[in-house]
């Protein structure tokens, strides 16, 4: 089997691999392994629509489809007899836009464009997450100044690891009240919101009620720069917060430096200048 690339959705991980004429096929049995897997795909295949749209795709991609055992299932499908799998749609139609692996990344794989009509079929939210998040892979596959940003995204997490450790280690100790103690961690990610952002996460969702609907946060919609400075000061207040400076002065010193940091990397655009080299490595070998 080619290369495994994973995503991951809704703490779902999905593998993605390089199949027929290098495109991608998505593992179905990743987007359901919380269910019953093979149950929800059977289902799903038993339905006419389904049916109807894989030997569409079919026709459309795979010159040896087989046509007419493809005709004969159009015309079962819908009765309460009529089961399929994954298997003997291959087997029967010669597909090629579904595939069954064994082995230690085995299960039932499709093409990009029927796993995403299967998303859809699970749950039109789970479809456009998806969507997203192979997108994203894609992105960071074609533009390796996006597979940089991975890394930083990876270096924010760790930042955010030791800001919490911070929070449990020199503030929760001193509050008393066991409720203030739930929210010390969400005030101090607000004290970086309104820093950076001038708002806290509560008053961004309610200026961005379509965004938060889906599930969306401040922190999603910032842009590279945004969150490189997040991350940065998410360390210096680690450090404040290790010095026992009070909050005010904290937020004082993480306000200076965001208005400090942001406009300077704001002024270098390094994804075009990236694209520039890039695009002249290109016309060398041509």
């Amino acid at each position: 089997m080619s290369p495994i690339k994973k995503i991951t959705v809704q703490d779902i991980e999905i593998s993605v691999s390089l199949q027929n004429d290098n495109e991608d096929y998505i593992c179905l049995t990743d987007m359901v392994k919380a269910k019953d897997g093979d149950d929800h795909i059977r289902n799903w295949m038993r339905n006419r629509n389904t049916i109807e749209y894989l030997g569409t795709w079919e026709m459309i991609h795979n010159l040896n489809f087989k046509g007419v055992e493809f005709d004969t299932f159009m015309h079962e499908a819908g009765a309460n007899s009529f089961n399929m799998t994954p298997r003997k749609w291959i087997e029967a139609t010669n597909a090629m836009g579904i595939i069954s692996k064994a082995g230690k990344y085995g299960g039932t794989y499709a093409h990009k464009d029927i796993a995403f009509n299967f998303g859809m079929w699970i749950s039109p939210v789970f479809q456009l997450y998806v969507v997203r998040e192979y997108q994203r892979l894609k992105d960071a596959e074609s533009n390796p100044m996006l597979g940089e940003w991975n890394v930083k995204r990876v270096l924010s997490k760790v930042n955010y690891t030791l800001h919490t450790g911070a929070v449990k280690d020199y503030i929760i100790p001193k509050i008393d009240i066991e409720r203030q103690k739930l929210y010390a961690y969400a005030d101090e990610a607000d004290l970086l919101n309104l820093a950076l952002w001038g708002c806290t996460a509560k008053q961004w969702r309610d200026a961005n009620l379509e965004y938060a609907k889906k599930g969306l946060n401040i922190r999603d919609m910032a842009s590279i720069n945004e969150l490189v400075v997040l991350s940065n000061l998410e360390s210096f207040n680690t450090e404040l917060i290790k010095r026992e400076f009070d909050k005010s002065a904290r937020y004082a010193y993480l306000r200076e430096i965001a208005q400090s940091q942001l406009p300077r990397l704001n002024a270098i655009d390094a994804e075009k200048g990236f694209r520039a080299i890039k695009n002249n490595k290109n016309k060398q070998l041509t």
